[in-house]
């Protein structure tokens, strides 16, 4: 029996060759959902394809850049054209920041990057998924990806804190805006997970990774397959009374612990590492 109910649901999802992204996907397809993952390389992309088609799911690519309308809409249209409708969407494409780098020291150019993908990109996606749910009148469910970061202040990161606060504010404006539309918008706060986005950095840094163990009370950071369960639940009707909301699951991580000033100085010299 289906844990969600998603059988025959069609879902789109950004930054699906990866992490959140791809474990969402999998999930969502085990479930019974015919699913379109984006991304900026279908080199990558495709091996979630062949990868789910052979344990018998319903995974489609199409390669898209979350910062270009003209590809966005493309995408949301390749989705209809293979299966009809959209029902759902999980907007999990983003990037990280160079920690290192704090207000003084960050570049035009990295702010333009991180917010351009992170929100601008996010803004974009929803813009599309939202006419396109609009068109066929039934309503949806669009599930985006914001952080613990978005919830509150960091001491490092000013870039990223900054878009995943402007997450949670276009997912709460936007679910007030569609609530009589019949579709939910909700957001999802992870803690630290380990991904192909963020391996690098620990790897490169084992002192930064045993400082986030540390601020972890669960005693670990957390793994793509959580998360996902959560985001599979959201797109589906066992989650019909949410929307709006902005929900941490980050293993009760303590960003503002005791221990702040101590760790600051080992995350503000953390190497980094650009997920390409």
């Amino acid at each position: 029996m289906s844990q969600y109910d998603l059988d025959g649901r069609v879902i789109f999802i950004t930054g699906g060759a990866t992490g959140i992204g791809k474990a969402t996907a999998e999930e969502c397809a085990a479930n019974g959902a015919h699913v379109v993952i984006s991304g900026s390389r279908i080199a990558r992309l495709d091996p979630v394809v062949e990868e789910s088609s052979a344990n018998g799911g319903t995974i489609r690519a199409v390669q898209s850049d979350v910062t270009s309308s003209d590809d966005i809409a493309k995408a949301i249209a390749f989705t209809v054209e293979e299966f009809g409708r959209l029902d759902g969407a999980f907007n999990s494409a983003g990037v990280a920041q160079n920690f290192s780098n704090l207000a003084g020291e960050l570049t035009e150019e990295e702010w333009d990057r991180v917010i351009s993908i992170n929100l601008k990109g996010l803004w974009l996606s929803m813009k599309y998924q939202i006419a396109q749910m609009l068109a066929q009148g039934d309503g949806g469910s669009i599930v985006n990806a914001s952080s613990v970061a978005g919830l509150v202040g960091s001491r490092v990161g000013l870039a990223y804190s900054a878009s995943k606060h402007g997450v949670i504010g276009l997912t709460k404006s936007a679910a007030l805006e569609q609530a009589q539309t019949g579709i939910r918008v909700n957001a999802i706060c992870p803690g630290w997970v380990e991904t192909p986005m963020t391996k690098p950095i620990t790897d490169a840094n084992p002192e930064f990774l045993e400082m986030l163990i540390s601020r972890h009370p669960i005693g670990r950071v957390g793994r793509s397959p959580e998360i996902s369960g959560l985001v599979a639940w959201l797109l589906s009707d066992a989650s019909s009374f949410m929307t709006g909301a902005a929900i941490p699951m980050d293993g009760g991580l303590q960003l503002n612990s005791k221990k702040a000033d101590a760790t600051r100085a080992t995350a503000e010299k953390v190497h980094f590492v650009p997920h390409t």
